[in-house]
């Protein structure tokens, strides 16, 4: 049995990921932004031991999601799946003055990171959008550039991949991957979505827990539990050390030495 702490679990590919790792008999933990939430998917995840409650929106919150799972002990898996969409018409900011989506996308999981006790495996939710990010992680927060929804999204689904190399890199001790669950009818996704639903969230699952040779690998990325070729350039540790150093600067959490 594997302990799996999972963000953005109230509903979604991150809820689907839930019921299925239960079902195979993990413990898990939930979070949800708001207490409300967070009683709802305990009600949809029958037998999940309990939920975190922070708006990774708030640095200060997303460091209260971080204290709360350590109180709970160690994890063998983090998944760090929640994330907000490419919809937003405009920039919203935080209380910390940033992008909405960079906050919560970006700079949270890096939060997490480094704030969570060390589990063996973390698995973060990029998107095929990934391709079309900004690498020159300029503006990282939207400050002075005019405003488009879907290009912030996809910066911030490049910064993932960033940041799973970046890790699997400086800790070799950890499974560090990232993944694209496909285009799927979420309530991210819509409901037009092409993709297979049911496969969005499996690849998380066995990322997480499996012992399957092919899913114990460390800084790969992946697609319905298949390598695939990420954007060129992310591999690229210059490119990775600065993102985390931004990250850094933004959030005040600083990531340890090697």
């Amino acid at each position: 049995m594997a302990r799996v702490f999972i963000t953005g679990s109230s509903d979604g590919l991150g809820r689907m990921a839930a019921q299925l790792l239960v079902e195979l008999g993990h413990e898990v933990v939930l979070h949800a932004r708001g207490e409300q939430r967070g009683e709802e998917a305990l009600a949809a995840v029958p037998g999940a031991k309990t939920v975190v409650i922070g708006d990774l929106s708030s640095i200060a919150q997303t460091r209260g999601v971080a204290a709360q799972v350590n109180a709970l002990g160690a994890f063998d898996t983090v998944i760090h799946n929640a994330g907000v969409g490419y919809q937003e018409p405009r920039r919203i900011a935080t209380e910390d003055g940033l992008s909405h989506v960079f906050a919560v996308n970006t700079l949270a999981p890096y939060v997490l990171t480094v704030l969570i006790h060390r589990p063996k495996r973390l698995v973060y939710l990029s998107s095929g959008l990934h391709r079309s990010g900004d690498p020159s992680l300029k503006d990282l927060a939207w400050a002075h550039r005019s405003w488009h929804g879907q290009q912030a999204y996809s910066d911030t689904k490049l910064h993932d991949v960033l940041l799973a190399f970046a890790i699997a890199r400086r800790w070799p001790d950890v499974f560090s991957n990232a993944l694209e669950p496909g285009w799927v009818a979420t309530k991210m996704g819509g409901r037009d979505a092409p993709d297979d639903l049911d496969a969005g969230h499996r690849t998380q699952v066995w990322l997480a827990v499996s012992n399957d040779p092919a899913a114990k690998v460390t800084g790969e990325y992946f697609y319905h539990m298949r390598l695939r070729a990420p954007k060129p350039g992310t591999r690229d540790a210059d490119r990775q050390e600065q993102l985390l150093a931004a990250c850094e600067r933004f959030s005040g959490v600083e990531m340890p030495a090697n």
